[in-house]
C-alpha cells in the first residue's frame, strides 16, 4: 500500500494543478519533486550528518587540517547521493542513464587531461594519512621554508618568513625530502665557533658550554656539548650542540642569536679572537720592487 500511496500522491497533486498549468503540469511536478529531494538531502546533511561527523572526528582525535577535507568529501558524497535519488524520484531515470553513459565516456578523457590534478590529489591523501607535517608547522624543502597555513587535497599553502605565500602542489612535497624541524618536542641546534690557532681550545670550550648553561632557552638535558670539528686555513672550528624545547622558527632564531652573542662577548672578555680569513701569496721568483717595472728613471 505504501508504494501505491507514494504513486497516488504525485498523481493527485498533478490532477489538482492541471487546470492551472495545463500541458506543463507533469514537468512542474517532476521538477518540484527533484527540488524537494535535494533540499531534504541538504537539511539532513546540515542537521544530522555534520553532528555525527563532529562526534566521530572528536572520538578519533583528528586535527583541524584533517577535518576540513573529510567534511568536503562527505558533503560531496551526500549531495551526489541526494541528486541521484532526486533524479529517480522525479522520473528522470532515462536522463540519469544517459548521464551515466556520458560520464563513463568522458572519464577517460578527463583522466588524461587532469593527470597532474589527480597526482596532487593522491599526494594530498598521503599527506593526510602519513601526517609528515601539520598546519602551523615550520617546514623546509628544496631551497624553500615557511609555516604551513593550509592543506587541501591539491595544494599546500606555506607562508614564508618574508611574509610571502607559496602555493605548493602536494606532489612536490611528497616526491622530495621535506624537513620538519618542529615535528618533535625538542630540537638540536649546531653552531661552529672559529677561534685563532694561538688561542686555548679548552678555555674556549668551557666558555661555550658555560654560556649554554646560563641560557634559559637552552635545555640542561640533553646537556650542551662541544666538538672540535675543523682545522681550517685560518681558524680552529669548535662545534657547539645545544637543545631547545618546543621549537618554533621564532624560538630557534632567537635562542641561537642570543647564545652566539653571549659567547662572542665572553670571547672578547677572555681575549679569544675570531680570526678573519687570511691568505699568503707567494711566487716562484724573487720579489721585485714595483718602481722598477717601468725601467725608467
Amino acid at each position: 500500500m505504501s508504494a501505491a500511496a507514494g504513486t497516488i500522491g504525485p498523481l493527485a497533486v498533478a490532477r489538482a494543478l492541471e487546470p492551472y498549468l495545463g500541458p506543463v503540469t507533469d514537468l512542474a511536478v517532476d521538477a518540484a519533486i527533484f527540488l524537494a529531494v535535494v533540499v531534504a538531502t541538504y537539511v539532513v546533511y546540515k542537521s544530522l550528518v555534520t553532528s555525527v561527523l563532529r562526534r566521530v572526528f572528536d572520538r578519533q582525535g583528528l586535527d583541524e587540517h584533517a577535518r576540513r577535507p573529510l567534511q568536503k568529501i562527505v558533503a560531496f558524497l551526500v549531495l551526489f547521493a541526494g541528486v541521484t535519488v532526486a533524479f529517480g524520484a522525479a522520473g528522470y531515470q532515462g536522463f540519469l542513464r544517459s548521464l551515466a553513459t556520458i560520464a563513463a565516456a568522458a572519464t577517460l578523457a578527463i583522466g588524461f587531461a587532469l593527470q597532474d590534478v589527480i597526482k596532487n590529489f593522491v599526494a594530498g591523501v598521503f599527506i593526510y594519512t602519513d601526517k609528515p607535517f601539520r598546519i602551523g608547522d615550520w617546514i623546509e624543502w628544496n631551497d624553500n621554508s615557511g609555516v604551513v597555513e593550509d592543506i587541501s587535497f591539491r595544494v599546500t599553502r606555506v607562508r614564508t618568513f618574508d611574509n610571502e605565500l607559496l602555493t605548493v602542489p602536494n606532489h612536490t612535497l611528497t616526491s622530495d625530502v621535506v624537513k620538519n624541524p618542529v615535528a618533535k618536542k625538542t630540537l638540536r641546534l649546531k653552531f661552529v665557533f672559529g677561534i685563532d690557532y694561538e688561542d686555548d681550545v679548552e678555555t674556549a670550550t668551557d666558555i661555550i658550554v658555560e654560556e649554554a648553561e646560563k641560557s634559559e632557552a637552552i635545555l640542561e638535558e640533553p646537556a650542551p656539548s662541544v666538538r672540535l670539528t675543523e682545522l681550517a686555513d685560518s681558524y680552529v672550528g669548535l662545534q657547539s650542540r645545544i637543545w631547545i624545547d618546543d621549537p618554533s622558527r621564532a624560538d630557534f632564531v632567537k635562542a641561537r642569536a642570543d647564545y652566539v652573542k653571549a659567547v662572542k662577548a665572553r670571547f672578547d672578555d677572555e681575549g679569544i679572537s675570531i680570526p678573519f680569513p687570511q691568505r699568503t701569496v707567494s711566487g716562484r721568483n724573487e720579489w721585485t720592487d714595483p718602481s722598477s717595472f717601468g725601467g725608467g728613471d
